[in-house]
């Protein structure tokens, strides 16, 4: 599967631990990437200075869904299913 384009879940819905230009903490789950454009692509997509993080990542049905707010859901739950609990 390619990226849809104008779809940018991959954008929104995951944390990033990683730095990302401009946001040197990474960002969290549900916040938009700063480089994230009006029309959902990627500013950084192809630059020298895109973290490893987000050219890594691969469009997959199971992740992507059938539209955009499939994907933001299905990112979200597997952000949330995959976070650490506190500790006891």
């Amino acid at each position: 599967m390619t990226c849809r384009s104008g779809c940018g879940a991959c954008c929104v819905a995951p944390s990033i631990s990683s730095p990302l230009p401009g946001m040197p903490d990474g960002k969290p789950a549900g916040v938009a990437c700063l480089h994230l454009l009006a029309d959902y692509r990627c500013a950084l997509f192809g630059q020298a200075g895109r973290p490893a993080v987000c050219a890594e990542f691969g469009a997959a049905a199971e992740v992507c869904g059938d539209d955009r707010e499939q994907a933001i859901r299905l990112i979200g739950w597997l952000e949330q299913a995959t976070t650490p609990g506190p500790l006891h």
